[in-house]
């Protein structure tokens, strides 16, 4: 198997702190390929669940939608998300992100540099 190929079937899920129904998966990090600058990890997260008020210090955050739908907030400014809509937020913009599909929505996240579920990396 290659070092830098990520399976998702083999990556642990976790529930991330500060959000509800929400299960990720971290494939691309410094454990699974030596990542510095990057995290990529997917989410599946259940209706009228997600994340709660936060932001990011130093920390750049994009989310793209893989299926189901979401509604969107960053500092009031409220947006909704379909299949293949992105959504990007901006480090110390807070934001929320909730599911409003009946079924799962899954979402790929992208941070940058990585927030590791560190706590100094979250402003609620």
């Amino acid at each position: 198997m290659h070092k830098w190929i990520v399976k998702e079937n083999v990556i642990e899920g976790y529930s991330p702190a500060n959000h509800t129904g929400t299960v990720n998966k971290r494939l691309i990090s410094q454990e699974t390929v030596g990542a510095k600058h990057m995290e990529v990890l997917i989410g599946t997260i259940e209706k009228n669940q997600g994340a709660l008020p936060h932001a990011h210090p130093d920390l750049e955050q994009v989310c793209y939608l893989l299926s189901g739908s979401a509604d969107v907030e960053m500092d009031g400014e409220k947006g909704k998300l379909e299949p293949g809509d992105c959504c990007y937020f901006p480090p110390y913009k807070k934001h929320i992100f909730t599911v409003t599909s009946e079924e799962p929505a899954r979402v790929l996240i992208i941070y940058s540099p990585p927030y590791e579920e560190k706590p100094e990396r979250v402003i609620r």
